[in-house]
């Protein structure tokens, strides 16, 4: 199977050349960047499938690039590893709403690094794998194979841990999930993530899905489930 092409940012040029290192040694092709301008110009233009970013960047911050690369239609499904230092909670849940894919901090081991990228590659493989499901609920409509969600008819923006959430909610319908029930579900059991975030998920989906929104319901000291009203 050929392997990925992965772009790493980051402005310390040891960690650059130890991820580059490590990475190249599983076989990976790999491309380095060292600020967020050119980490912009490179994944829109090599077309990476991946991309590990470094939060702290000189000119625009890792944060920022990812919001850029999720507003781009050429990069917005391209999964992202963010590298962070320890403790940097507000920035990682920040991060993750962004849709980042996982995270890393720093110092890190590389071996636990190429392990999470190699989860990360998996459930996306699954994932980009042909599906032809369509769920149909009352005013709602979400098209699996191509990612698409619609409301009264109207295609809605939303981002891959948005839609996500929202498919593995409404194809249950009924069945109140944990926070870490849905996060292993959308990430992975291997995947940290605070509850926070979880919520913030479903801020975004309710807001998104409009009077819709309804349909997502809070079990109080448990979780959500998708309901038809």
């Amino acid at each position: 199977m050929k392997k990925e092409k992965i772009l790493v940012v980051d402005d310390e040029e040891d960690i650059l050349e130890l991820v580059r290192y490590n990475l190249a040694r599983e076989g990976y092709t790999v491309i380095c960047a060292a600020s967020g301008e050119e980490a912009l110009n490179l994944a829109v233009s090599k077309q990476v499938d991946l991309i590990i970013l470094d939060l702290m960047l000189p000119g625009i911050d890792g944060l920022e690039v990812a919001r850029r690369l999720k507003q781009d239609s050429v990069t917005l499904d391209t999964p992202i590893v963010m590298l962070t230092a320890k403790g940097e909670e507000a920035d990682i849940v920040t991060g993750l709403e962004l849709g980042a894919d996982d995270y890393v901090t720093k110092p890190f081991s590389p071996r636990i690094l190429i392990a999470r990228i190699k989860a990360v590659i998996r459930r996306r493989r699954g994932i980009l794998e042909p599906v032809s499901e369509v769920l149909n609920i009352r005013e709602l409509s979400i098209d699996t194979g191509r990612r698409h969600v619609t409301a009264n008819g109207i295609q809605l923006d939303l981002t891959y841990t948005e839609f996500q959430v929202l498919y593995f909610l409404a194809r249950r319908p009924g069945w109140v999930f944990t926070r870490s029930q849905i996060v292993d579900a959308v990430r992975g059991d291997d995947y940290p993530v605070t509850d926070r975030s979880v919520d913030v998920q479903i801020v975004g989906l309710r807001k998104k899905l409009g009077a819709l929104g309804r349909y997502i319901e809070t079990v109080r000291g448990v979780g959500y489930r998708f309901i038809e009203t």
